[in-house]
């Protein structure tokens, strides 16, 4: 009986559905029936009984009613249907063939199009290698790239134009079967056995059908394939030259390389996935290489979870009850939305209902002229560790050069939803469905708040900034060559700890090429850091690497990180930025980077004075050094490293904090200044407690540099020093005196033997315990005896330079 009763109960949303029919209907019964009914009652009171023929006619009527309710629904749906079909398969022009194109394609293609289809596509292909690589393959360079002379076929079988929509659509054919490509590869094979090896593409093979859709009034064109098209490649391996080895040799290249470019293919421009070609009424030639968006989620509409993807109520409802208890879990539910862009992501808060409001606001980086914003929605369950998928959806972005912005995305029925901005600054608001699902919208606004330019300038609010306008329109950033970074890692906010206990020690590395840098440790969640770092500009693209930790008692913990593209410093230009940490939910670093000349000043790096002076290093102390010791302590000293030139300072017992007041020398060659902190053992091996660089190359002569440097690879520890470019006369530095470099080596050599003999006479007693010392004090005196005589051959070789110098004047001064 209960099942019986569950199944005649109608759905309440189809109930009100009709009822709202009858009365909005063009002829409406229910106003006659009313006074209808009132006439009957009547009747059946005072005249004769109509109680066995009223429910009967009543009956009647109402399934007539219904009848013609579901006839107009299912007629209504028919409609949409067909219009649906015949819209999108119904041509609006006759098939017309396309040879005239093709002619034309094969006489601009060797001169024009391939070359800058080569450039366009090279970039594409070296940063698809780098994050997909194959098993059997380390690593893998691209050494060669060219599409060849033979041009793809277009439309060979005709092309129309047709309607999708409202949208107006071109098909036609694509056809490219070519086998005068000039693409090669580097790979350096993960197995030992074959070592490198190049990869050469013989031929390629793209065939499928085109679609191409005109958008916001002819500016731009979006481009896909109708369905996954048909990919063939044939490669060939060898060591280069003339030798080649079959394809057999690394069998599983040819099909990676085949499944890369078919999964390149169907996640790019395969459909609804389109890619954008614009066509801007200006070019200001403008190569835009990143730029900040800010990314505001506003609320989201028509959430059910039984038609949302992932849900376990997906199926529709029954009865109801079953439509009853739909509506009270729609209110009930809990959502978020993530906002990834790249690496970079970003979650909001959890909201109820079926219509949340957010309306939040995320600072995203963007590292390309180009960009994909993805929204993911998840259910949140109170309790649950984890959260449940739902649907996602996204907004492609791309800067255009006329200093505007496209934005576009899937819309209803897998349509086309597009939006430009003229300028930096102006928002664009768009409604985007859920892909893949039948209920659910998101209502996002994105403002594009500035683009980055290769060569320094930025455009933003409606304005382009140069801090060295070019008159000529050509490049305004100078030389790479001799260049510094100088970057300043100022303050962070919203980071986050995984500890629980609300503490808080955070530290940033950077890393730029091999060079790393560490900040100190920050004890609040709004740290304030204000740390200077200076590196040598690398160029070709490098990212400069920045890694936000926590310092935890079995290891430091991750919290973030991001990374900046160095391309178009302008020297005199500083750059202050706040970076959002990627990996995370929150967190951003603020750093100023500023590109600096290094002057030429005399006896610096570059200079024609490098031979004629030296870098004079004092080791002052260092302190908080790490514990190498089971006692908590270390014997720490310092093993700088000058080019090939290694010099030690003495050591420093059972202590964190050193004092050594020891100075050094060296002949300035611009070599870099390393200097390695150790913890001395007398019978294992040291152990590093530390390094660092010293800079010296921008220091003006004769001008002394005290410094704090942090050191890097450990937890905590800074060394304290003093640096100085000496560039000095020969008058100043006589010969004679009494404590010269010279008479310092011989006192050296005679306490040198004196320790020879003392240990001698404790090997002979046997006093293995009293070795350590005199060991130590004998490297110390041995590094020191080095010192002396690279000061001996610093004068010699300044002698020997003053020597040539006047003998030019000489020369130079006398009668011909």
């Amino acid at each position: 009986m209960g099942r019986r009763r569950k199944r005649s109960l109608v759905n309440v949303d189809g109930v009100v559905d009709f009822f709202n029919n009858v009365m909005v209907e063009k002829k409406p019964y229910l106003p006659f029936l009313i006074p209808l009914i009132l006439i009957f009652w009547a009747l059946e009171k005072w005249f004769f009984s109509l109680s066995n023929w009223v429910p009967l006619v009543l009956a009647v009527w109402v399934t007539i009613q219904y009848g013609n309710y579901q006839h107009r629904i299912a007629v209504e749906d028919l409609n949409k249907k067909w219009k649906r079909v015949t819209l999108s398969t119904s041509p609006l022009t006759p098939l017309e063939h396309c040879e005239w194109l093709n002619k034309l394609l094969m006489e601009i293609w060797s001169n024009y199009m391939n070359p800058r289809l080569s450039l366009r596509f090279e970039s594409i292909v070296e940063k698809r290698l780098k994050h997909h690589k194959s098993r059997l393959i380390e690593r893998v360079e691209l050494l060669e790239f060219s599409l060849g002379s033979s041009p793809p076929w277009l439309g060979l079988h005709g092309t129309c134009w047709s309607t999708f929509g409202d949208q107006r659509v071109m098909r036609l054919g694509f056809d490219w079967d070519t086998t005068d490509l000039s693409i090669m590869l580097l790979a350096k094979v993960a197995k030992p056995l074959f070592g490198t090896a190049k990869i050469v593409i013989n031929s390629l093979h793209i065939k499928g059908d085109l679609l191409l859709m005109p958008i916001l009034d002819g500016k731009a064109i979006l481009y896909s394939f109708i369905s996954t098209p048909e990919v063939r490649i044939t490669v060939a391996f060898g060591s280069g030259g003339s030798q080649s080895l079959p394809a057999t040799e690394l069998p599983g290249v040819s099909s990676w390389l085949v499944k890369l470019l078919t999964d390149t293919l169907a996640k790019t421009m395969v459909e609804p996935r389109r890619q954008c070609f614009s066509l801007p009424a200006i070019d200001l030639r403008k190569k835009a290489v990143g730029g900040i968006v800010y990314v505001t989620v506003l609320s989201a509409t028509k959430l059910s979870r039984s038609s949302l993807r992932g849900s376990p109520l997906r199926k529709q409802p029954s009865s109801g009850v079953d439509c009853l208890q739909q509506h009270i879990d729609d209110k009930v539910m809990q959502t978020f939305v993530e906002v990834e862009l790249g690496e970079l992501t970003r979650r909001t808060s959890v909201r109820p209902g079926s219509c949340p409001q957010w309306n939040l606001t995320f600072n995203m980086v963007l590292h390309d002229n180009t960009g994909t914003v993805r929204f993911h929605l998840y259910e949140h369950t109170p309790g649950s560790v984890t959260c449940d998928y739902l649907a996602s959806c996204e907004i492609k972005m791309k800067y255009i050069t006329d200093d505007s912005t496209m934005f576009w995305a899937i819309g209803p029925d897998s349509g086309v939803i597009a939006k430009h901005s003229e300028f930096c600054g102006k928002d664009v608001e768009m409604v985007l469905p859920f892909e893949g699902v039948d209920a659910g919208e998101l209502t996002v606004k994105l403002v594009v708040k500035e683009w980055q330019f290769s060569d320094g300038s930025l455009s933003f609010n409606n304005l382009r900034v140069s801090s060295q306008p070019s008159l000529s329109g050509s490049s305004n950033f100078l030389s790479r060559t001799g260049r510094r970074i100088s970057v300043t890692v100022v303050e962070g906010k919203d980071l986050m700890t995984k500890d629980k206990s609300g503490k808080c020690n955070l530290y940033v590395k950077l890393q730029y090429g091999k060079v790393l840098q560490k900040t100190k440790t920050a004890h609040s969640f709004n740290p304030n850091w204000n740390q200077k770092f200076e590196f040598e500009e690398i160029g070709d693209g490098e990212y400069l690497k920045i890694k936000c930790y926590t310092e935890e008692v079995f290891g430091d913990d991750s919290i973030g990180s991001a990374r900046i593209s160095l391309e178009g410093l302008v020297e005199g230009s500083p750059r202050d930025v706040w970076i959002p940490l990627e990996k995370v939910n929150s967190g951003e670093v603020r750093i100023q980077i500023e590109a600096v000349r290094v002057e030429d000043y005399d006896g610096s790096r570059g200079s024609a004075n490098h031979g004629n002076g030296w870098v004079e290093l004092v080791l002052i102390e260092a302190r908080d050094l790490v514990a190498a010791d089971l006692r908590g302590t270390s014997d720490p000293y310092v093993r700088v490293q000058y080019g090939n030139l290694k010099r030690r300072t003495k050591i420093m017992y059972k202590t964190l904090n050193p004092k050594w007041h020891q100075t050094l020398e060296f002949p300035d060659d611009g070599s870099p200044l390393l200097l390695h902190v150790k913890d001395h053992n007398a019978l294992l091996p040291t152990s590093s407690i530390g390094d660092c660089v010293v800079e010296y190359q921008r220091l003006p002569p004769n001008e002394m540099a005290d410094k704090w440097i942090p050191l890097q690879g450990v937890k905590r520890g800074e060394i304290h020093v003093q640096v100085t470019r000496k560039v000095p006369e020969l008058e100043k530095r006589p010969s004679a005196d009494p404590e010269s470099p010279l008479t310092k080596a011989h006192q050296i050599s005679s306490q040198m033997k004196q320790m020879m003999i003392k240990l001698q006479s404790l090997i002979e007693d046997s006093n293995l315990e009293g070795i350590s010392a005199p060991l130590s004090e004998l490297e110390t005196l041995q590094d020191m005896q080095e010192e002396y005589t690279v000061q001996l051959e610093t004068e010699q070789m300044l002698l020997l330079n003053k020597i040539k110098e006047l003998g030019q004047e000489f020369l130079n001064s006398s009668p011909s």
